[in-house]
């Protein structure tokens, strides 16, 4: 019964993204395209945070890293959006995998506050990198997202953007549901549950980290290379930690856990802000008491697995039993 309700609120969202996508303007077809990028990006934290547990808090870098990865592939080297996108979730990945190998000892909060210094390290690198990144300037003129015989159908370039943008979200949803609701999905639900009984069943807890973190950092990175790809211009302020905390609530409305939670979490935090923009600044207001009734009275969120709360605190009693002794 629950499987069919959430088949069908898929349904439902993807029907208000597809009515939005076909309104004759093109703030609601760019309010689309974002919402389906951070679907993409939320379901990325929800499976390193929600289904294996680690608490990460600097996701929107990592997201910033596949952005500038693709807008320089594609200025600089002169590639298609087709080799930017894998390219940027495998240069994600390896940066990940790269800061993130000494931080696979931490444990509990220790783990996440150590992203959330590896988050502020990437950004202070995108910040001043000028040679690179061109600094506070940012990156323009970006190429568009091209579809082979779209000319001859006669789509416009914001049609292109938002079939491509459907079909990566949809595979990249696809693979991250392959994986959570596998075997292997099950031993990063051991690692979240308790990672001391996970090393005692035989589970290599170090190697998993890393494996789900790199998973995360790939999809963050396809999600960056959408960003820079549609909005044809990206600067380091886009990628800050707020943006960490802002995908991090998405993930906790929907559902920690939950594939179809980070796609209605993701939903209802990009679509909300708009739709009460006649509010002026009121509509955070309505936001943020949005999200403090969602913690209140819903602690797992709309389809969560694990309470957020009951996560935090699990975190937070670890801290202090692995202070005096080396985890893995």
């Amino acid at each position: 019964m629950a499987r069919h309700l959430n088949r069908w609120l898929i349904l439902a969202l993807v029907v208000v993204l597809v009515g939005l996508s076909m309104a004759n303007k093109s703030y609601l077809n760019q309010v689309a395209i974002t919402t389906m990028i951070f679907i993409v990006l939320t379901a990325s934290l929800n499976y390193v945070t929600g289904t294996a547990g680690l608490l990460s808090l600097g996701h929107a870098a990592f997201f910033g890293v596949g952005a500038y990865a693709a807008a320089l592939l594609s200025t600089k080297a002169g590639w298609s959006f087709w080799f930017t996108l894998p390219a940027a979730g495998v240069i994600t990945a390896a940066i990940g995998i790269v800061v993130a190998l000494p931080t696979m000892r931490l444990v509990s909060i220790y783990f996440a506050v150590a992203t959330l210094g590896i988050g502020e390290m990437l950004y202070v690198t995108m910040l001043n990198w000028v040679g690179l990144t061109r600094g506070p300037m940012g990156i323009r003129s970006i190429p568009a997202i091209e579809l082979p015989g779209a000319k001859a159908l006669g789509l416009s370039s914001t049609e292109v953007s938002m079939l491509a943008v459907a079909l990566v979200m949809l595979a990249s949803l696809w693979a991250m549901h392959r994986l959570s609701h596998s075997f292997y999905g099950n031993s990063l639900r051991a690692l979240r549950e308790d990672d001391a009984c996970a090393d005692a069943m035989g589970i290599d807890i170090a190697r998993l980290k890393l494996e789900a973190f790199a998973v995360s950092c790939f999809f963050a990175g396809i999600a960056g290379a959408l960003f820079a790809h549609t909005t044809g211009y990206i600067s380091p302020e886009s990628f800050r930690f707020g943006e960490s905390i802002l995908v991090l609530s998405m993930a906790v409305i929907g559902g920690l856990g939950s594939l179809y939670g980070s796609v209605i979490g993701a939903v209802v935090l990009s679509v909300l802000p708009e739709a009460l923009r006649e509010l002026g600044s009121f509509r955070m207001i309505v936001v943020g008491l949005v999200l403090f009734l969602s913690i209140l009275f819903l602690p797992r969120g709309l389809l969560g697995e694990v309470s957020a709360l009951d996560l935090v605190r699990r975190q937070l009693r670890r801290a202090p039993a692995a202070g005096g002794r080396r985890r893995w």
